[in-house]
């Protein structure tokens, strides 16, 4: 085959440092925006952006040019750098080392966008670490319920 087609969905899933500094709502948009920017230097496309105070959830597109460790590694640390320079409240800003990555059939992709825009109802009834379990758990992915 001449050419390489690929259709790589994943939502991206990461939380601040536990006890750190949290994203304040007036700079979510700048923040997403920012992270926009990142993931389609990387070739990618950011399908869907949102989150609360604490976490941050991506549907993106990856391309066929990047591992996705690399690409969130660099969301990571690229957001991050640019918070601080941002305002002074984010001098001791950080992401958590870990994250979570699922992939998204075509097919559940209009669900997932549904999802990360109802960030806030959705944490009216259960708090980041219940949301997160229930990903793992629907992926048959094992865990330890003490880095949760």
């Amino acid at each position: 085959m001449a050419n390489t087609y690929v259709s790589n969905n994943v939502h991206i899933v990461f939380h601040t440092k536990t006890g750190g500094t949290t994203i304040a709502h007036d700079d979510e948009g700048s923040l997403y925006k920012y992270m926009a920017g990142i993931v389609n230097a990387t070739g990618s496309h950011l399908i869907e952006i949102g989150g609360m105070p604490d976490h941050v959830h991506m549907l993106v597109s990856v391309t066929k040019t990047i591992a996705l460790a690399d690409l969130v590694r660099t969301i990571k640390a690229e957001s991050s750098r640019w918070l601080k320079r941002y305002s002074p409240i984010y001098n001791q800003f950080a992401w958590q080392e870990g994250y979570g990555a699922f992939s998204v059939s075509v097919s559940l992709k209009s669900k997932v966008i549904q999802y990360i825009r109802n960030q806030e109802h959705h944490h009216e009834k259960r708090t980041f670490a219940e949301e997160f379990k229930v990903f793992l758990d629907a992926y048959g992915i094992e865990y330890d319920h003490r880095y949760l």
